[in-house]
């Protein structure tokens, strides 16, 4: 007679993309049996997408490492945990002894975010070793966000929030919501929330180089050249003040500098924007009128934006959109989060901006952090206060950066490498030692980071799904324990830090939601763990007044640094003879992709390929090609080959690469990656072609030719 084996079932947030969806989890007998949406759920209503499955994918996978390993030539050999963090400690501190602490360097991966045992302890050892050569994903990614959310807001996070569920009209510019899940807008069930807003007479408006899934299901689809969304910006602005179309009244009191901004924009009119952009004149001005019409609406840029040569210029002018239209901190429009982990007044810092520059190229710093794309030629190139050492957590820059095969080279030429990561990947590969975390499912979680970028004011924890291995180790207590031997070895007294979740409970107890900021009830830890599907805390609502981090309390408009780069708009962006030999490139992201690391799992993999060269057909004609076969793609810094598929989907001129690809590596231990390992993107993009302001590197629109 079998004996039946009796599940459980757990509720948690999936933390592989910022959706932060609720889900159902049933164990039985130790294993992950299913895996579902949780209806109940305050946030995600139920909402699932394919990346969720992952997670049981993760538990499971063969290829996972569960023990640090060392590079023993082409071997890896395992270690005990003592014997690892020894050998890593004592590498570290001798390489610091004799190279100086500039000769460390440090790459925080992109997932880091997603894992607050990382946020909360990672600096636990970092901040005892130093170094300016610090760097994270941040500069391939959101980096102009955050540099105009200081330069205007006065904290690097400080971030107005898209009001998805009771905006009017929303103008999307280099964002697919529908297969990101929304970004810098947590934004759970985004194709449900849109279809609310058409059902409620609003209009979805998206501008981009390709027809997209969310350009799909928009009122309105407008091509863009890659690389012009700042001048699309500028004569939409230009529109704004030229016809009076201000409301700004409810703001006058805390803002700086309009009249500056004004005067500053004057020149770029829409009809001088409209041979920039292959959007005529006519349309800007429908959009810049539109947008002034709505009794609530949003101007919204991601990814798309920020990762070209006018990146942070692009970014500043969203924000000045919403401003002028009024709506800035209104309902419907953009607003600041109130989090219960208020993180910008329990310890994330409102940063800095150039205090120091990259040894090679100057680049300016932010926050810390240095432009990832100096990274290798901080390694390659000799002198004081060369990369001689390199630490990563959970990235893997040699897909993720520009010029990933000089990265590459770079890599293998390091002293010492350590990596935080479960895998063997394209970077890793390169590591003297590898430290293995827990799984996801193996820890408690908490979304420290998405949270503060939500779409309504919401809270969940969650403890563990499944019990912590014998001889594992979570990622705070690899850092703890790392921090403390580098402590000893350095003769330096650290306090011992709290846990993760009491450093959460800690926050919570000081945080909007507290007995110390006037509320009846005290939101804690403890309370938390009772509402397994979330705490809905509430919808947006106005609050800079009260928010903005300035010390007089005012939205800096003008920033000098920003407007100055207004001369290199007039001179690159409208000034330049335009070359009609190359095609830009841009990147596209899928619903069943997000970082490298996902390729390792097959349902997230199986089917077509997806790694191709989307291109039009006439530009397919025009260069001798036929749909389906391989192609050639170049580039100032390399090439190389994949299949083409002929779409009118995209803009003439323009061909599309997704990202995360490129796993036939010798050494990579991934072994379904592999199975399907694409090419690169990152390949192609230059390290030396940047946005200038913010050191951010240009994803989109890069020169390349296609044979």
């Amino acid at each position: 007679m079998n004996k039946q084996i009796r599940s459980e079932t757990h509720f948690r947030a999936c933390n592989i993309c910022e959706a932060i969806c609720g889900l159902e989890i049933k164990v039985a007998d130790g294993k992950v049996i299913s895996i579902r949406g949780d209806k109940k759920d305050t946030f995600s209503r139920g909402h699932i997408c394919p990346k969720a499955y992952a997670l049981k994918d993760f538990q499971e996978d063969p290829d996972r490492l569960t023990r640090p390993v060392k590079r023993v030539g082409d071997e890896w050999q395992e270690l005990d945990w003592d014997e690892a963090f020894d050998l890593v400690v004592d590498r570290l501190a001798d390489i610091r002894d004799q190279h100086g602490r500039n000769a460390i360097a440090i790459y925080m991966g992109n997932p880091s975010s997603h894992n607050y045992g990382i946020v909360t302890h990672s600096n636990y050892l970092f901040r005892l070793l130093r170094t300016r050569n610090r760097y994270s994903a941040s500069s391939v990614d959101q980096l102009p966000v955050q540099l105009v959310a200081y330069l205007m807001y006065g904290h690097q996070f400080l971030l107005p929030i898209p009001d998805i569920d009771h905006t009017d009209y929303f103008l999307m510019l280099g964002a697919n919501p529908v297969a990101s899940n929304g970004s810098l807008m947590t934004v759970p069930d985004v194709t449900k929330r849109l279809a609310e807003l058409k059902q409620r007479a609003g209009k979805l408006v998206v501008i981009d180089p390709r027809r997209t899934e969310t350009a799909e299901i928009a009122d309105e689809h407008h091509f863009i050249r890659p690389g012009t969304d700042a001048a699309l910006l500028l004569g939409m602005l230009n529109t704004l003040f030229d016809e009076g179309l201000e409301d700004v009244n409810a703001l006058t009191h805390i803002l700086e500098g309009l009249e500056s901004v004004k005067l500053a924009i004057a020149p770029f009119t829409p009809e001088r924007a409209a041979p920039v952009t292959g959007i005529d004149a006519l349309n800007i001005r429908k959009l810049a009128r539109d947008l002034a019409a709505a009794k609530a609406g949003i101007c919204y840029g991601r990814m798309g934006v920020s990762t070209q040569a006018f990146g942070t210029l692009t970014q500043w002018l969203i924000q000045m959109i919403n401003i002028v239209t009024g709506n800035f901190d209104r309902e419907g429009g953009v607003l600041f989060t109130t989090p219960a982990l208020d993180l910008l007044k329990t310890g994330m810092g409102a940063g800095h901006f150039g205090a120091w520059g990259s040894r090679v190229s100057d680049r300016p710093e932010f926050s810390g952090e240095l432009p990832c794309a100096v990274m290798a030629e901080e390694m390659q190139t000799p002198g004081e206060g060369q990369i001689r050492a390199l630490f990563t957590v959970a990235g893997n820059p040699v897909l993720s950066t520009p010029n990933g095969a000089q990265l590459d080279e770079a890599l293998s030429g390091l002293e010492f490498m350590v990596c935080v990561d479960p895998y063997i990947n394209e970077t890793t590969r390169h590591a003297d030692v590898i430290l293995p975390p827990t799984a996801p499912l193996e820890h408690d979680h908490y979304d420290t980071l998405f949270n503060v970028l939500a779409v309504r004011n919401v809270a969940r924890y969650n403890p563990p799904v499944l019990p912590k291995p014998n001889d594992a180790r979570h990622d705070w207590e690899i850092f703890t324990e790392l921090g403390n031997r580098l402590a000893e070895r350095l003769s330096t007294e650290i306090d011992a830090p709290p846990t993760p979740a009491e450093i959460l409970d800690a926050g919570l107890t000081v945080g909007p939601y507290s007995k110390a900021a006037g509320h009846g009830s005290e939101l804690n830890l403890e309370k938390l763990r009772k509402h397994a599907h979330g705490l809905d805390l509430g919808p947006l609502k106005p609050s800079a007044v009260d928010r903005i981090w300035h010390e007089d309390g005012r939205i800096q408009c003008a920033p000098p640094e920003i407007l100055a780069d207004l001369d290199r708009a007039e001179a690159q962006l409208f000034g330049a003879e335009k070359s009609h030999d190359s095609l830009m490139l841009i990147g596209r992201r899928e619903i069943r992709s997000n970082n490298s690391w996902i390729h390792n799992f097959k349902r997230l993999v199986k089917g077509k390929n997806r790694c191709v060269l989307f291109m039009h057909p006439d530009d397919l004609a025009g260069h001798d090609l036929e749909d389906g076969q391989d192609v050639k793609v170049k580039s100032r810094v390399g090439e190389v080959v994949l299949p083409v598929q002929a779409t009118e989907g995209i803009m003439r001129g323009v061909v599309s690469m997704p990202h995360g690809w490129g796993h036939g590596r010798k050494g990579v231990r991934m072994s379904i990656a592999q199975a399907h390992a694409g090419v690169s993107m990152n390949d192609l993009v230059d390290d030396q072609a940047l946005d200038e302001l913010s050191g951010n590197a240009i994803l989109n629109g890069v020169p390349v030719t296609v044979h």
